[in-house]
This record gives structure tokens, C-alpha cells and sequence, in this order.
């Protein structure tokens, strides 16, 4: 469970999150919407613990991530999946080796990669481009990379930043089923958007952020909420994040940490 507890964040005089609070249980499809400017990539970056906090709390698993020390971040950040806004591909890398990266840095054996790199290239329709490299892709294929990128490590979370910004419709709903299709194996997604089409065709939660502060959370479409659509309280469980399972050999003297972090936290 991701929960977040009055959180504000500043950078110098200019408050871009303003006391928000809210919950994500594992296994949710959660759109965080809002014009430009109103917080969302800050929210992201602050998920993945690549920003701190000004004030409040974020806990995951109860566990609160200011407490958390760096090589046992190190691992939290490795079981998260985070698509940029820009892509972030390697540019002297090609598709399979952009996908690989992030199983090699976990330290994964060459025959999981071997193995799991093809499964992603057909995932997302990539299969033809094995070779190529980004400056040789379209736009859609570069979210799509991307994408695959992200989920190399079956992260149990993951993270998507307006995955459709530069795309046209007809590759935006083929991201959209890409999503749907990861959230349906179990992943939590959360994916900040403005693209309304996406989101009316989704029809799932939707936390609007506005000006820094949360001005809607309930299910339906980007504009219109379904009727009676506020979230009901479910009870509380965990993603599993900061426990020892999961993940390769590399990260076992790293497992060891989380575990006690998540016990004396």
C-alpha cells in the first residue's frame, strides 16, 4: 500500500504539492490527472524516492520512505518501474539492449535476460526492431521501448509519465491496452496523464490534482466522475515491496536491510 500523508514539497519559494494525502492498494490502475504545472511528474518523482518530501509522509508498506537508507532505497527503486515523460532511452543502445539495461544493473544472469528480453520485444510489438536504435524509431515505438524498459523486472509498481504526450490516437490505445494488459498481470500502475481520451476510455480512478492540491479522487472519466463514484475504504494491504522474495541473487545482502528496515520502521 501506497500511502500518502499531507505531503507538501517546495522548491525555494514555489509550493508545487500542497497537503496531499490519499491511498493506493496494490493491484489498482490509478490516473493522476491536472493541467500543466498542477504537480504530477513532482508526485511521481516523490513515489520513486527520487525527491524527498518538504513536509508530511509517504509510506509504502508503512514503511516511511524519508527513513529509508540509500542502499536499501537502491532496492525499492529497483522493484518500481518508471516510464519518463521524454523516454530516457540509451541512445547508443539498441531496443533489446535498452530493455536488457535494467535487468543487468540488478545483476540478473545472462539467461534470464536472454529469455525475458524476447518475451518483452513481442509484448510490445517490437519484435522487428530488435536492432534498431532510438534516432531509427517513431515516437510510438520509442514509448513502447520504453515501456518494456520498465517492466523488465517486473516491478510491482510502475510509474508512467504522459506515456502518450507525443503520439497520435491510433498509438495511444495500443499504449492503453499496454498498460491494461500490465495491470491485469497484478502491477500496480499509476499514470499521470492529461490525455482525456485515455482516461475516459479507462474509466478508473481518477486523483486530479490542481494548483498543487487534490480536487478529485473518484472513479470515471477525465471530466466526468461516475455517479457515487467516491473510493470506498478497502482494507489495508501491501504490496510486498520492502520484503525479502522477489528479485535476483544480486539483491540478497540488500534484501537483508529492507527487511529490518521494515520491521524497526
Amino acid at each position: 500500500m501506497i500511502a500518502l500523508k499531507r505531503v507538501t514539497k517546495t522548491y525555494g519559494r514555489t509550493k508545487v504539492l500542497h497537503d496531499v494525502s490519499f491511498r493506493i492498494d496494490p493491484h489498482e490502475f490509478v490516473c493522476v490527472t491536472g493541467p500543466s504545472g498542477a504537480g504530477k511528474t513532482t508526485l511521481l518523482l516523490l513515489l520513486i524516492g527520487a525527491e524527498h518530501v518538504t513536509s508530511g509522509s509517504i509510506e509504502v508498506d508503512g514503511v516511511d520512505l524519508r527513513a529509508v537508507p540509500p542502499p536499501v532505497l537502491q532496492l525499492y527503486r529497483r522493484r518500481i518501474g518508471m516510464v519518463f515523460q521524454d523516454g530516457k532511452l540509451l541512445g547508443n543502445r539498441t531496443v533489446a539492449e535498452n530493455i536488457a539495461f535494467p535487468l543487468e544493473v540488478c545483476g540478473a544472469p545472462d539467461a534470464v535476460i536472454r529469455k525475458r528480453v524476447p518475451e518483452l520485444l513481442k509484448l510490445v510489438g517490437l519484435t522487428g526492431h530488435t536492432n534498431a536504435f532510438p534516432r531509427e524509431l517513431s515516437a510510438g515505438e520509442k514509448a513502447r521501448t520504453a515501456i518494456a524498459r520498465a517492466i523488465a523486472h517486473k516491478p510491482m509498481i510502475l510509474l508512467a509519465d504522459e506515456p502518450t504526450g507525443n503520439i497520435d490516437p491510433k498509438q495511444s490505445r495500443e499504449i492503453l491496452e499496454l498498460f491494461r494488459e500490465i495491470n491485469r498481470e497484478g502491477t500496480t500502475v499509476v499514470l499521470a496523464t492529461h490525455d482525456t481520451t485515455l482516461v475516459d476510455v479507462l474509466q478508473t480512478r481518477v486523483i486530479r490534482l490542481e494548483a498543487g492540491k487534490v480536487t478529485r479522487d473518484s472513479r470515471g472519466g477525465y471530466e466526468h466522475p461516475k455517479a457515487h463514484a467516491h473510493m470506498p475504504q478497502s482494507k489495508e494491504e501491501k504490496h510486498d515491496i520492502f520484503d525479502e522474495g522477489g528479485g535476483h541473487e544480486a539483491d540478497t545482502a540488500v534484501k537483508r536491510k529492507i527487511r529490518v528496515t521494515a520491521i524497526h520502521s
